[in-house]
């Protein structure tokens, strides 16, 4: 098993190496002509952001203090998030980089003269001048010198204008046909385009332009995934039918939040959006499933306190989470019960119209306090619907082996961060939303905090109100 662990370590290793590696070539030293400080300090910000990242899950793990958490935890967790989408940016300009490549090939091919294109007649007296050489006129009086002299030897000779047969009107030399020879001169609206770069100018051209773009990219989607979390969860509403709830039940409101996550960088004013949200909604019920703290009482009791102006005609109840667990789960059950709200550890309570369950969270195995079925659905009566309130989707199987009705969950986050769904997704029977296992719903909530980045991209926060609706007549 060690062996095992330990090849994993190595494999996860190498691929954060190497992917930081191409992050650095593409970014850095493919948009810079040769070694120097842009190179050096592509260097310092890769390493330096994850030495930040590092410190920052270090410090949350231990008994740093709370403020150099939270120090740590801004830049240390948007690292994550930047990094992340940096890769996928940079990945995906790897196909527009030919294409522009090509582009500006044929651009350049365009704006240059044809091979065959006949040289434009020479007024008469002047002298012909090769391309690229400076002619007379633009030099200072007297024969051209330097590599210009050189040019301008090398150029043949134009007819003299005796030579040249005469146009009747005396402007200049024919062109055999009667017409003057030479163009008018270009105004300043005709002046040519500039020719696009070529060979490695065009090279680095491109590669500048595309890590510009992925960068920009990048920062635009993190930037407008933190303002999605900062500023609070939105409301979603869900209709669930329930066979066995009684007619007065019909309509039945249970504000549902999950993975709230306070934490160093989500704190007491992120709580009272959360709570103020939630009040707003007059629900009959409120449940909270869990993941609410990343953090110890003693730091995070502050950020937790408006918790305790949750209203509800009939309560707020609260199940444990895996990070509870991480954080000191018996110190936060008794710190939300202090709050004024109800603790269902393995637990159940009969409202007037249906049973109410709550089991503990899979994590809580590790310390003797894990779920327990049997304590809290074994005994109830079937007759009646009951809603059981357990962290994370996975613990549906269980549900439905003890007749229960509806589930609500969290735990997924919707994946928070795209593409990491693809991964939730199969690591869960229901990424998000309502789904049928059985004679058993399962609700999953996305959540209405983020854990790590402050971030979430393709997964916006929720708080759902799911009122529950009587199939009896």
């Amino acid at each position: 098993m060690v062996i095992v662990f330990v090849l994993v370590a190595v494999l996860v290793l190498a691929v954060l190496v190497t992917a930081n590696w191409y992050l650095w070539r593409r970014l850095f030293r493919d948009t810079t002509a040769g070694p120097g400080p842009v190179r050096r300090l592509g260097v310092v910000v890769i390493a330096g952001g994850w030495a930040v990242t590092v410190g920052a899950f270090v410090a949350a793990r231990s008994d740093a203090p709370f403020l150099l958490q939270q120090v740590l935890a801004w830049p240390g967790y948007l690292w994550l998030a930047l990094v992340l989408y940096l890769f996928l940016a940079t990945v995906a300009g790897e196909a527009v980089r030919p294409l522009l490549r090509r582009f500006l090939e044929r651009r350049a091919r365009s704006a240059a003269p044809a091979p065959d294109e006949p040289a434009p007649p020479i007024p008469a007296g002047a002298t012909a001048v090769a391309p690229g050489a400076r002619t007379a006129a633009s030099d200072t009086p007297g024969a051209p010198s330097g590599p210009d002299r050189t040019d301008a030897a090398a150029a043949p000779s134009a007819p003299a204008a005796s030579d040249a047969p005469a146009d009747p009107a005396g402007s200049g030399p024919s062109d055999g046909s009667g017409r003057a020879g030479d163009e008018a001169p270009r105004g300043p609206d005709e002046a040519a385009a500039p020719a696009p770069p070529s060979g490695p100018s065009r090279r680095l051209f491109v590669s500048r332009v595309v890590a510009g773009a992925a960068a920009a990219a990048a920062v635009g989607t993190v930037g407008y995934g933190t303002h999605g979390v900062l500023r609070g969860p939105r409301v979603e509403r869900v209709t669930v039918p329930l066979a066995k709830l009684p007619r007065a039940a019909h309509g039945y409101r249970i504000a549902v939040v999950s993975d709230i996550h306070l934490g160093p960088v989500l704190g007491r004013g992120f709580a009272q959006k959360v709570v103020d949200t939630i009040n707003s909604t007059q629900p009959d019920l409120i449940a909270v499933v869990g993941d609410l703290v990343d953090g110890s009482v003693k730091d995070l009791g502050p950020a937790a306190a408006p918790l305790a102006q949750l209203r509800a005609r009939h309560g707020s109840f609260f199940v444990t989470g895996n990070h509870e667990y991480f954080s000191g789960a018996e110190q936060w059950v008794e710190e939300v019960r202090r709050l004024g709200l109800r603790p269902l550890e393995n637990a159940r309570t009969e409202l007037p119209h249906f049973d109410l369950a709550g089991v503990n969270d899979l994590a809580g195995e590790n310390e003797g306090q894990g779920p327990d079925y049997a304590r809290a659905l074994g005994d109830r009566d079937r007759a009646r619907a009951c809603v059981l309130l357990a962290h994370q989707p996975v613990q549906i199987h269980e549900a439905v082996d003890h007749g229960v009705d509806l589930q609500l969950s969290g735990h997924t986050h919707g994946g928070q961060l795209w593409p990491a769904g693809l991964l939730a997704g199969a690591a869960n029977p229901t990424l998000q939303g309502l789904e049928r296992y059985g004679d058993t719903q399962l609700y999953v909530s996305k959540g209405a905090g983020a854990w790590g980045p402050p971030t979430r991209v393709g997964a916006p926060s929720d708080i759902t109100v799911i009122e529950l609706a009587s199939k009896q007549t």
